[in-house]
């Protein structure tokens, strides 16, 4: 399948070890990819090189074929685009900041626009200086999504909105999945990840450390089991099997084995309570990150 975005040893360094660093990855059509990582990771500098506001020191970046830098203008022609931070003319109401951008894009039918407006409930009559950070990010995303272009690159495009909108923003995103375009989404909402990405890519100083389908890091993670047994002298005797963190008579126990073999084991306690769920992505990322999240 063709390959729609394409980093290749892409290298920008701000010095004091800030910036990216050989950096290779490509998206294909239709994929939805997750860009994970921490704040200066370095997510933000590489979707500025795709948009064609940076220019690489070392590498490339190209959409469609097309070098992102001294190809700029047919680029963005191609990409519905979400900055992390967005810059607003505050004089203007929200619909005269969409009609603006819409000019500028040279899109003539506002159909979709105003089909936009109504998933995300807001009235663009308001000035946007006097818009809350939710209302001003739904502007945001209305202007990413409203060129229906083939591909979308959107950074933190959750950020400020209420649960409710974070829901309707997910299911756009399958919508424009349906439509086949080509998604990159740097997110720190983990869950918006999980629910529609296919791929996910992270990154840590400025490299990557893990780029894996989601349905392989599924079946990776490790499922958290609370085991409350009927006395403190069974949970002993279990935690010497299977190495735990115990408080009196309850076992909290991190593990890959299957279920079933467990169960068979805690067959010859007395249990009073057992609590099982999976491992999270966002425990996941933490184990990338070198930390534990408890």
């Amino acid at each position: 399948m063709r390959r729609i975005i394409e980093i290749t040893n892409l290298t920008k360094d701000f010095g004091n070890s800030r910036g990216i660093f050989d950096l290779s990855f490509s998206l294909k059509q239709g994929e939805i990819v997750g860009f994970l990582g921490s704040n200066g990771a370095g997510k933000t500098t590489t979707i500025r090189h795709l948009m064609g506001f940076l220019k690489p020191q070392r590498g490339s970046a190209k959409i469609l074929g097309m070098d992102c830098f001294a190809d700029a203008s047919s680029v963005q022609e191609k990409v519905g685009y979400l900055p992390g931070e967005i810059a607003f003319m505050d004089n203007m109401t929200g619909q005269e900041f969409i009609q603006f951008m819409a000019d500028m894009k040279k899109i003539k039918d506002m159909d979709y626009a105003r089909e936009l407006m109504d998933v995300f409930q807001i009235d663009t009559r308001v000035k946007i200086k006097k818009m809350s950070k939710g209302m001003k990010q739904k502007v945001g995303l209305i202007i990413a999504f409203m060129q229906d272009a083939p591909i979308l690159i959107l950074d933190e495009p959750t950020t400020g909105l209420d649960p409710l909108m974070q829901n309707e923003f997910v299911e756009l995103i399958k919508e424009e999945k349906e439509k086949g375009k080509t998604i990159l989404m740097s997110s720190h909402m983990f869950e918006e990840i999980e629910n529609t990405c296919e791929r996910i890519i992270m990154i840590k100083d400025g490299r990557m450390v893990a780029d894996e389908d989601i349905n392989n890091i599924r079946s990776e993670m490790s499922k958290h089991y609370e085991i409350t047994f009927s006395n403190v002298k069974d949970a002993m005797e279990f935690q010497k099997q299977y190495p735990g963190e115990r408080k009196e008579n309850t076992v909290y126990l991190l593990s890959k084995e299957n279920v079933n073999h467990l169960l068979s084991e805690l067959c010859k306690y007395q249990i009073k309570d057992l609590n099982v769920r999976y491992q999270t992505l966002e425990e996941v990322f933490m184990k990338y990150y070198g930390g534990d999240k408890k």
